[in-house]
């Protein structure tokens, strides 16, 4: 039997509000997240996702209250990610919460923190976000090149890595990593369509469960990105300002053809 595609809303949360940006600036109010992921949840919707974006400790304290009661009210799957540095970090959501972790910059700095946690708590909880950009013309002047032509940045984007993205994804898989998001940061908020040729690259080399983030604008992105090898569909600023609903883009990716709940 086929496996269905998932669809995901993801509310980037800063202060206890929704905000959402196009290539993470100019960030504006979404609303309430608890009230957003009801109405998703409503809607049909096989999972959320909330990242904090939140520097702050009294940000984290924040966005542990938030997760406390959207859990109380929501009863899908919650991915929590922003600023997880520890398995005690990992901890604390799982007791607030959240069925899943997203782990991102710290995965980066220390690899070793994905076995740590798969081993702690198991592969299924752990989701590696991995924000990725093409390598410009610019970039490779400058002397920046990864065999797959993208590179993990961290800082919303802006700051590069030099490693390359598809083997970081294959690496992190093999370390435990349940499930990769992976965002593209060159298309985020953009509503241009996902970035198709590097879901198809990353699908090649990573066997696990790949949620495909950063460009959807309209329903025939999502089935594109299925077809690309998504398992799973995220998007936030076409859900959180109505131009789309969770069950227009189950109706798409279902009149495509393909498996969903």
């Amino acid at each position: 039997m086929a496996v269905s595609v998932r669809v995901i809303p993801c509310l980037d949360v800063d202060a206890g509000r929704v905000v959402k940006g196009v290539n993470f600036q100019g960030l504006r109010d979404a609303g309430d997240p608890v009230e957003l992921a009801a109405r998703y949840d409503a809607e049909g919707c096989d999972e959320l996702t909330f990242l904090d974006v939140s520097a702050s400790s009294g940000g984290r304290d924040t966005m542990i209250d938030v997760v406390r009661r959207t859990a109380e009210q929501v009863f899908v799957p919650l991915t929590v990610g922003g600023g997880v540095r520890s398995t005690d970090d990992v901890d604390r959501l799982l007791r607030a919460g959240a069925d899943k972790v997203g782990v991102n910059t710290a995965a980066i700095a220390r690899p070793e923190l994905v076995a740590q946690i798969a081993d702690r708590f198991g592969s299924q909880v752990l989701v590696l976000s991995v924000d990725a950009r093409r390598i410009t013309a610019e970039g490779r002047a400058a002397g920046v090149t990864t065999p797959s032509g993208y590179e993990v940045t961290t800082h919303g984007g802006r700051r590069g890595t030099g490693i390359d993205a598809v083997e970081w994804a294959e690496r992190a898989a093999a370390l435990g990593a349940g499930e990769i998001l992976l965002n593209s940061m060159d298309a985020d908020g953009t509503k241009d369509g996902f970035d198709l040729e590097m879901l198809r690259t990353v699908r090649e080399r990573v066997h696990v469960p790949l949620i495909a983030s950063g460009g959807a604008g309209k329903p025939e992105d999502f089935v594109a990105a299925a077809q690309a090898g998504a398992d799973a569909v995220l998007a936030a600023s076409v859900f959180h300002f109505g131009t789309l609903t969770v069950g227009q883009v189950k109706d798409a990716l279902r009149a495509a053809g393909l498996e969903v709940r």
